[in-house]
């Protein structure tokens, strides 16, 4: 695994939101300042094009064009690990060739989420079938609550042995699970915490970093909290980032983001679209109260 890419999972990877402008167009400046405020942060990699970027509401056009962006704007500064999920094979190896080509270090792939595979070993074939065709080293994305299915971990056991399968994003918000893959997977292969309530308890338990909705917000909190796992300043952070989790769960994790990015002024506006919704008032003051929290740890 290229060194950039070991160190942007041994800290924290942002899954990026994909700010909209108030006609339901990408806003290309406002993501441009989104990568630069979380590089700025100090986070040690990019995630544009998944589940908080609302890559299933983006064309395959726009989902090329948003990782381009990503790329530019990291400017080499940290690598760029782009989502790929799909339907198909076929479907994959398109998205993956089309990141590939704007610059893309890795792609972030789930398992088939419509056809969902009818026994454990279909996930497998699935991943094989693409990691021997793609360009890309992958990083698997276990994700069930969107997918229909996790990841077996027989399956993941599997795929931990090739050398173009280089980690695993849990996002099931099981630590029982993340612990297991921890312990049955190669040193080499990262394993990274999803479930941003999870993350220091994750840590601890020996995962090698976090993949987390909210460092688009506190870039900063999630950097330290990196750093700090193990003492109790890092679980004292852990406490405000998951009430601010907590508050950010009750309306989805896209428009709540965007909430926040909104009361920080990183980004305009928090336009989401369909079949997404934006966060009513009383959810706005929740968020910012809890965001006031967080940042108030900081002061």
């Amino acid at each position: 695994m290229p060194p950039t890419l070991t160190a942007a999972l041994s800290g924290i990877t942002c899954p990026l939101v994909t700010p909209f402008d108030e006609s339901g167009d990408i806003d290309a400046d406002a993501f441009g300042d989104l990568v630069e405020f979380t590089v700025d942060g100090g986070i040690d990699g990019i995630f544009p094009c998944g589940t908080t970027g609302e890559f299933a509401s983006l064309s395959p056009a726009e989902r090329r064009r948003v990782t381009e962006l990503a790329v530019d704007h990291a400017d080499g500064e940290v690598p760029v690990l782009a989502g790929a999920a799909a339907t198909s094979v076929a479907e994959a190896l398109s998205a993956i060739e089309d990141i590939a080509a704007v610059g893309a270090d890795a792609a972030v792939v789930t398992p088939p989420y419509f056809h969902t595979a009818n026994d454990p070993a279909g996930n497998r074939r699935f991943f094989e079938a693409v990691a021997d065709e793609s360009p890309l080293p992958l990083l698997l994305y276990n994700i069930p609550s969107c997918t229909g299915r996790g990841l077996a971990p027989e399956t993941i056991d599997a795929l931990a042995t090739r050398e173009d399968v280089i980690g695993l994003k849990d996002s099931s918000g099981d630590l029982e699970f993340v612990c297991d893959a921890i312990r049955r997977t190669p040193a080499e292969f990262r394993v990274v915490q999803g479930y941003d309530a999870l993350l220091v308890p994750a840590l601890r338990m020996g995962a090698d970093g976090g993949v987390n909705a909210l460092a688009n917000v506190v870039p900063e909190v999630y950097a330290e909290v990196a750093e700090r796992a193990d003492d109790e300043r890092g679980g004292e952070l852990q406490g405000a980032v998951s009430r601010l989790f907590d508050a950010c769960g009750e309306y989805g994790f896209a428009p709540a983001t965007k909430t926040a990015l909104t009361a920080r002024g990183v980004i305009p506006t928090d336009a989401v679209r369909p079949p997404l919704v934006e966060v009513p008032p009383a959810g706005r003051t929740a968020i910012e109260n809890s965001l006031e929290e967080v940042l108030s740890l900081r002061a």
